[in-house]
């Protein structure tokens, strides 16, 4: 394997140009799709590598349940520095598992308790809570539901409310508690996809203001409606939870509404910054993935190989 087996570990750095490149030059959907279809893939590739490392690293220990000729001279040869690296993997496994364990606990546990508390009442699209503290999000679930309290209505107009459920209603079409969850759980898998999952935060927030801003026809109202939200809302009960103006920063969304709406164009020329930082990011994807194919087909040969039937 050589070092093969490490590059997908460090790869990810190649996409952090695009993270902040993607979020002022591609149009938002576009972005958010290239954005965690990368951290995506980069971390599948990292997890396995780190995996194939663990392998290794426990049949090194003393009572492991692994066939005695995984730990042979030959089958450590293959990945450099074994002693360190197979050893190293296993307490970084476990502590990717766990935090990708503990993502999904809070996602599944948040939403659970959403419905249930929403359960009895009225509305099957929308539900307005009697609530002093001002907030919305959109929950998904089946045809998803939109939750807002009197408080954050109050706050607004009524124009300002129409892009509100607009905004909300875009979350849940185009289903971005998914693209967050995948952001979130890349980022935990692998810390160096980080500044891809705040870019994806910024840029799902981006698309709905756009699909809002398209729906109520006016661009303006949806701004004054994420600014006068970001003043009064509290927050969305988990980051997997997409909506108004708790997420992503405020005022270069309301920058952008102000501005003309962004080019469709889905992919960038390869002559720009973005365009350049595009491929880096798809050349990195690539190199990963065969970095760990390559890896993972490599150590199943020599394991194949060492084990005594």
């Amino acid at each position: 394997m050589g070092v093969f087996v490490f590059l997908p570990l460090v790869l990810p750095l190649s996409a952090w140009p695009v993270a902040r490149l993607a979020e002022v030059h591609l149009h938002p959907r576009t972005a958010t799709r290239l954005l965690t279809a990368v951290a995506v893939v980069m971390a599948v590739c990292s997890t396995l590598c780190l995996a194939l490392l663990m392998v290794v690293g426990t049949a090194q220990l003393p009572g492991n349940p692994l066939p005695d000729g995984w730990s042979d001279p030959e089958v450590r040869a293959a990945v450099p520095h074994d002693e360190v690296a197979g050893r190293a993997a296993i307490p970084a496994l476990a502590v990717v598992a766990t935090a990708c364990a503990r993502t999904l606990w809070r996602h599944h546990r948040v939403t659970r308790r959403a419905r249930r508390a929403l359960a009895g009442l009225p509305g099957p699209t929308v539900a307005v809570l009697p609530d002093s503290a001002p907030y919305a999000y959109a929950l998904p679930g089946g045809r998803g539901r939109i939750v807002v309290t009197t408080a954050l209505l109050a706050g607004l107009a009524p124009a300002e409310r129409r892009a509100l459920f607009a905004h909300e209603r875009s979350h849940l079409a185009a289903r971005h508690h998914r693209h967050l969850l995948a952001a979130q759980l890349a980022a935990r898998a692998n810390p160096f996809l980080r500044p891809l999952r705040t870019a994806v935060v910024y840029t799902a927030e981006r698309w709905a203001d756009e699909e809002a801003a398209r729906a109520v026809g006016d661009r303006r109202t949806v701004a004054r409606a994420i600014g006068k939200a970001a003043l009064l809302s509290r927050g969305t009960p988990a980051p997997t939870l997409a909506a108004l103006a708790t997420t992503g920063p405020v005022p270069r969304r309301v920058a952008a509404l102000l501005a003309p709406a962004p080019a469709t164009r889905s992919w960038p020329s390869a002559f720009t910054s973005v365009g350049l930082a595009v491929w880096g990011a798809a050349v990195g994807a690539l190199v990963s993935a065969m970095s760990s194919a390559n890896s993972a087909v490599t150590l199943f040969v020599t394991l194949h190989a060492a084990t005594r039937l």
